[in-house]
């Protein structure tokens, strides 16, 4: 079954099926468009949390260290072990929403993630802390692919696009927000604010999903795959903490080698188990759908650059330019400009030219555009470099606002929460890769050119080689049918379809 046989949320009256078949799309309720947009931006409000939460916290690390008596260097476990816990729980979410419901796991999870938050802003030790990410990383596991799965469910294929653009806003502007409102709140209030923000999002947003969200869930005998979610979370979870033991430098070599190396063996097991589990709790036989294939591929080797400019672009501005972190954090801050302004033009850019070629050449001038932050140089006029990262905020932002959009496109519905859990699953590990590359590449040009600290050509080939990887996603989008898409955007083999004005 396609997306466009999914239930509509709406907050007027429903009409018997019968009679709402019969009406013509112009006659149908006048409301039903602002209700999808009111549960975008329901979904997109706790995903801006869970998003600027991390790098909030990265820039308080610090302070934090100081206020609990411990060590700077000890500190990166409180952003590790929240990882772990996304990395054990989120393939479970697509099954947990189909057993309890969409609205009511949604629910508790911005629910746990909040009481998370106020028992991480009581930490008197880094212990406590921990417990309390790892908390917050259960909700924050289960938050993210739900709210996706809500919105999903809740739009219908020509509002699809226009509400995936409403949810990618905040997944792109959350990080760059993070370390300038971590530092103001840090230099003029308690760390512990960094946390007690999270209080009044989270509350509004337990009350707005009860009052707008519907109760949707699977109808059919749900199969939890308790075996599949211990080999995989031991897969993830292994993997994730030896890729950031080997980027951030923390923990012996051989220690990362071994964790990688348990957690190959564990995704290795975890395949075996999946191909005979009639419901395992990742499922790779989505892979089988092209649409899903080639999103899940591109997007992840284009998220790499997502995960790598966060972590190089401050550092090379504060390291190789002698800028402040205040002033780092002003420039970073022009790509989420241009990821605000993309949302106003996706669906036209859609509807004109559809989801190939946006894939495909927005996809390869974003990369470029990425690719051309390796050649920043203090010498070049601030305007200039303001320019590029707001064109390349753009260009990204449209990429993946089609990505996040065509996966879904041919999926069952019966198989929607088993996608959106692969999905983000994936989204995850890329992130993480994204920072494990850019490490081991500015390691690598600091070591061949035989200086012990680091300088701005290796800041430059750190960016050059992210931007390879990310040059595949355009390679692996010409895969694509021409065609693929075109119910969701409107656009027509080149010609672009004239919807009637919804109301």
């Amino acid at each position: 079954m396609s997306l466009s046989a999914m239930p509509r949320l709406s907050l007027m009256p429903r009409l018997p099926a019968a009679t709402t078949a019969s009406l013509p799309r112009t006659e149908r309720p006048a409301r039903r468009a602002a209700s999808v947009r009111t549960v975008a931006l329901i979904v997109a409000s706790a995903m801006f949390m869970e998003q600027m939460d991390g790098t909030v916290l990265a820039t308080a690390l610090p302070t934090m260290a100081r206020s609990l008596h411990t060590d700077p260097l000890h500190m990166n476990v409180a952003l590790t072990s929240y990882l772990l816990s996304l990395a054990v729980f989120i393939p479970a979410s697509g099954k947990v929403a189909d057993r309890f419901g969409a609205r009511g796991v949604f629910r508790a999870a911005i629910a746990l993630f909040t009481l998370g938050s106020v028992l991480c802003a009581q930490a008197p030790s880094l212990p406590f802390l921990v417990a309390a990410r790892i908390l917050q990383g259960i909700g924050g596991a289960m938050m993210v692919p739900v709210g996706r799965l809500v919105l999903l469910r809740s739009s219908s294929k020509a509002e699809l696009v226009t509400a995936m653009a409403w949810l990618q806003v905040p997944s792109t502007i959350g990080p760059i927000l993070g370390p300038p409102i971590g530092g103001f709140i840090v230099t003029y209030f308690d760390w512990r604010w960094i946390f007690y923000i999270n209080l009044p999002v989270g509350i509004l947003g337990v009350v707005l999903v009860s009052r707008y969200i519907e109760d949707v869930r699977e109808t059919g005998r749900v199969r939890f795959d308790f075996a599949g979610m211990a080999l995989s979370g031991v897969a993830l979870a292994s993997l994730m903490w030896g890729i950031e033991m080997a980027s951030r430098g923390f923990g012996s070599r051989a220690a990362a080698l071994a964790l990688v190396a348990v957690g190959a063996t564990a995704a290795v097991l975890y395949r075996r188990h999946a191909r005979h589990h009639p419901q395992p709790v990742l499922n790779f036989r989505l892979m089988r759908i092209p649409t899903f294939r080639i999103s899940v591929l591109a997007g992840t080797c284009s998220r790499i650059v997502v995960g790598a400019v966060p972590f190089l672009l401050p550092m090379m501005l504060q390291l190789g330019f002698g800028m402040s972190a205040a002033a780092s954090g002003l420039i970073t801050f022009s790509s989420a400009a241009g990821s605000l302004a993309m949302k106003a033009v996706a669906p036209r850019v859609l509807r004109r030219i559809g989801f190939r070629n946006t894939m495909v050449w927005v996809g390869l001038a974003g990369t470029l555009f990425a690719g051309a932050i390796a050649f920043f140089r203090p010498d070049w006029p601030i305007a200039l470099i303001y320019g590029v990262l707001l064109v390349g905020g753009f260009l990204q932002s449209l990429q993946f606002m089609a990505y996040n959009t065509i996966a879904y496109a041919d999926v069952p519905r019966g198989q929607m929460s088993a996608a959106t859990s692969f999905y983000t699953t994936f989204q995850q590990l890329a992130l993480s890769l994204g920072i494990a590359i850019s490490a081991a590449s500015l390691a690598f040009s600091s070591a061949l050119r035989g200086h012990a600290t680091l300088r701005l050509d290796d800041f430059t080939c750190a960016f050059l080689v992210v931007g390879t990887v990310a040059l595949m996603a355009p390679l692996l989008s010409v895969g694509m049918k021409p065609d693929a898409g075109d119910e969701l955007s409107g656009h027509r083999g080149g010609t672009p379809v004239r919807r009637a004005p919804h109301g």
